[in-house]
């Protein structure tokens, strides 16, 4: 630590709420600090009168020459160099400077800022780094900041801005960077020492520097940055400021309810504070008497914070869709808010498949959600989970939106019964949802049929109707976009050993698989065999059914009979 005094002079850059801005620059002055106030020449003259005479009594608080100031503009910059040059003349004890907004307020006194300081002497703290290496940019302009030219405002001609831009990209047009200037960006709230500042203002090249600027975009963000590299032996790439910002580029407004979070980040400075959180400037700068007076910042936590603020705000919550997001298919975040379970062939071959099911794992167990007729919800319930109405209109105007909804509106997961005599609309939202499980028995549709009293020539037309649809299903869980956790069993499949396949399926919703030792009355098969060959013989090659060889069903036992024993 450097026994030299520390001495702050505060650049303080104002152009709306003076009166908040003038209670800044006493908090300042009163820590000790010398003030540099520049107000934006487009403030009307009374405001900055009424300015200069509450802040009368300080002798450290001057007044720069007033520049009108745009966004994006090397007014900016000009604003800067008159008030940090001001500072330096009037205050030869004035070892660092920093740059504040009329809207940034000191979260710690300002001694502790200058025992910070003076731990860290000769440290110029300013973010400082190569274009090609920033990756908070928004707007596509990293190295062409810097090779085209900006004549035109960005928010007042965003028109002329654009296809002035696009005009020297078609034309291959390129600015030359001065000689030995290597551009930097970072953020505009810096704190630099006096002789590196010095030296950036008392530049030989300057003028050339100003004229290479003046037409770079955003130059508020790169001039200090990059000139501070020419003449500062010591950068610490960093900003004292705690300022943060969306995925929009806009700074994010700290409100009184985030007191705790900005006291615990022990950061000097933060931005941007909302006008009417008067309790955030009553409490404001408190140091903290559990820590040293030069203790580090700690801004990870805020970091984390709006890191998931920002994550949130341009994702939204998974499952959640709202009128911004809906319209962009598969970039939602997350299909579905959770996992959840499509059992289908499973009710056809198990009469009372849906109650043991509920009684053995911890789920809303449901029927065909999605059956032509309406919506089956447990226990036949004609509201389900979040007020959902069981009416298949209903659903159908957005079944997306209703089984979003209904996963996302309760905590336990959802289970439901699936058959290719459903709507079939979902069956790529199912596929591509890494939150569902599908458990398939292909050709378990024909089992009700074979029970059937319709006429053979209906039943023939069904049995193809009903065969072409889960053909197509299962060209949906074979694509390679497949995302779903799915397994797949034939008839025969099932039949040969259906405690082993009901076993895989509580595993996999978190069930206990020795429970599927008690199974579930099962609805006879015998003369499948029979059933298929006549439909063979009547034009219809049955399929996905595997091998079916002719069982014999004992109705005292759950067991079919002429298969291996469960």
């Amino acid at each position: 630590m450097s026994d030299a005094p520390v001495r702050l002079g505060v650049v303080m850059l104002c152009h709306e709420e003076l009166p908040i801005a003038a209670g800044m620059a006493r908090v300042w002055a009163e820590g000790g600090a010398a003030v540099s106030v520049h107000v934006d020449a487009k403030v009307s003259a009374d405001a900055v009168r009424a300015m200069r005479a509450g802040l009368a009594d300080l002798p450290q608080v001057l007044f720069s020459p007033r520049h009108p100031c745009e966004w994006g503009t090397f007014s900016l910059v000009r604003a800067t160099q008159d008030a940090a040059a001001l500072l330096l003349d009037h205050f030869g004890d004035v070892t660092h400077v920093l740059v504040v907004s009329g809207a940034c307020l000191p979260l710690r006194p300002v001694r502790d800022l200058c025992a910070y300081l003076a731990r860290h002497p000769g440290c110029d703290f300013i973010e400082s780094v190569t274009a090609g290496d920033v990756g908070w940019t928004v707007g596509g302009l990293n190295e062409e900041r810097f090779t085209l030219r900006f004549p035109f405002s960005f928010r007042r001609r965003r028109k002329l801005f654009d296809r002035y831009v696009a005009l020297q990209r078609r034309l291959k047009l390129s600015r030359r960077i001065p000689q030995g200037l290597v551009p930097h960006l970072g953020s505009q709230w810096w704190c630099l020492t006096r002789s590196t500042l010095a030296a950036i203002l008392a530049d030989p090249r300057r003028a050339e520097f100003e004229r290479y600027f003046s037409r770079v975009w955003i130059p508020d963000e790169s001039y200090f940055q990059t000139l501070a590299r020419r003449h500062s032996p010591n950068i610490e790439s960093r900003s004292l400021t705690l300022a943060k910002f969306d995925d929009q580029g806009k700074p994010y407004i700290f409100y009184d309810d985030h007191l705790e979070l900005l006291q615990q980040s022990r950061c000097f400075v933060a931005r941007k504070i909302w006008r009417g959180a008067a309790r955030l400037y009553r409490h404001f700068p408190q140091g903290d008497p559990t820590a040293a007076p030069a203790a580090e910042p700690r801004p990870g936590r805020v970091d984390r914070i709006v890191g998931q603020a920002v994550a949130r705000r341009r994702l939204g919550r998974a499952g959640l869709y709202m009128q911004s997001r809906f319209p962009l298919k598969d970039r939602e975040n997350g299909k579905t808010a959770a996992p959840y379970a499509v059992l289908q062939g499973f009710a056809d071959l198990l009469p009372g498949f849906e109650t043991w099911l509920a009684d053995r794992i911890d789920a809303d167990v449901h029927g065909h959600l999605f059956a032509v007729d309406g919506v089956e919800f447990a226990g036949r319930s004609p509201i389900g989970p979040g007020a959902l109405s069981d009416s298949a209109a209903l659903r159908d105007l957005d079944p997306r939106g209703f089984l979003a909804n209904l996963i996302r509106i309760t905590r336990r997961m959802q289970v439901w019964q699936f058959s290719p005599r459903d709507m079939q609309e979902m069956n790529w939202f199912l596929a591509t949802d890494p939150n569902a499980r599908i458990f398939v028995v292909t050709g378990a549709w024909a089992v009700p049929l074979l029970h059937s009293d319709m006429p053979f020539d209906d039943i023939r037309s069904a049995a193809a109707i009903l065969q072409r649809t889960e053909l197509a299903q299962m060209d949906v869980l074979n694509s390679v976009w497949l995302k779903a956790q799915v397994q797949v069993w034939d008839l025969g499949d099932f039949c040969a050993r259906p405690s082993v396949v009901l076993g895989s399926i509580l595993q996999g919703l978190g069930g206990d698989p020795a429970a599927a030792a008690d199974l579930p009355p099962i609805r006879e098969i015998a003369g499948m065999d029979r059933f298929l060959q006549r439909l063979r013989n009547a034009g219809l090659r049955p399929q996905l059914m595997g091998d079916l060889t002719a069982p014999r069903f004992d109705p005292d036992t759950p067991t079919l009979q002429g298969y291996p024993a469960p």
